[in-house]
């Protein structure tokens, strides 16, 4: 079961401000408030716009490294100032679930990857990403929050890592093949480990996300992998993040 002390700790102060999420940002980025509101007002369509012209999936890869800059920061950050309920119901299951090493995949503004390093149970979390400046701006959240000695930073994760939990939210949707993405989970994952995902694999009725895959046999691909490598654990909260354990009967497990 899970401390209350850390769960409440976690909890208490996303809710309060999203962990200083927006004081992190405005120091970060040395801009003042009313700036910070504007900018967070327009970001997702900025972000949009960015993609509808600059984004590729012969190189996706380029975009969310080289090209969204600053404007995914801002993106990221008014999703999550704006659905702090349901961003509360994910760190409530991270909290429960989330155990020794932890790889934050694709870990964007770092919130989940702090909501885990909060976690006594949590030995280290490993946040990796694409993008420098989400690596400059976790590290400064990290440092301000106390917490730099608990997370390490990679752009790739060593084939040889293993980990307790891995978290992968608000990615796979953003992969060319998010199928091999699962085998990779199913190979990093220690036996009785966890996995806490989820994806999106739709473009927004209004083409607002023109980055998501929404290509139908890709996306059957995508669930005919998860259904042979994972088995559900069932998790009681009103969100589409989903929670696995390894299939010991894996067609991946004999490799």
């Amino acid at each position: 079961m899970v401390d209350n002390v850390c769960l409440s700790r976690s909890l208490t102060e996303f809710q309060q401000n999203s962990f200083d999420l927006e004081v992190h940002l405005q120091d970060f980025l040395q801009i003042d408030r009313e700036i910070l509101q504007a900018k967070l007002a327009l970001a997702k369509q900025s972000l949009a716009n960015l993609a509808h012209h600059d984004f590729s999936w012969t190189n996706p890869e380029d975009f969310y490294r080289d090209k969204v800059k600053e404007n995914y920061l801002f993106e990221l950050s008014a999703w999550h100032l704006s659905s702090r309920d349901y961003i509360g119901e994910t760190l409530k299951l991270i909290d429960e679930r989330a155990r020794g090493e932890v790889l934050e995949f694709g870990g964007g503004i770092g919130t989940h990857a702090i909501a885990a390093a909060m976690n006594p149970a949590v030995d280290r979390v490993t946040y990796c990403d694409l993008n420098p400046l989400h690596h400059e701006f976790v590290r400064f959240r990290a440092e301000r929050l106390n917490l730099d000695s608990k997370i390490t930073f990679c752009y790739e994760v060593p084939v040889e890592r293993k980990f307790d939990t891995i978290v992968c939210l608000d990615v796979l949707e953003h992969l060319p093949a998010p199928h091999a993405q699962l085998q990779q989970f199913y190979q990093w994952l220690q036996p009785e480990g966890t996995a806490i995902i989820n994806w999106y694999f739709f473009k927004g009725f209004d083409g607002e996300y023109p980055f998501h895959l929404d290509d139908p046999q890709i996306i059957t691909v995508f669930f005919q992998t998860l259904q042979r490598n994972f088995l559900e654990i069932f998790h009681p909260y009103h969100i589409t993040v989903r929670c696995y354990r390894k299939n010991p009967l894996a067609p991946d497990s004999q490799r």
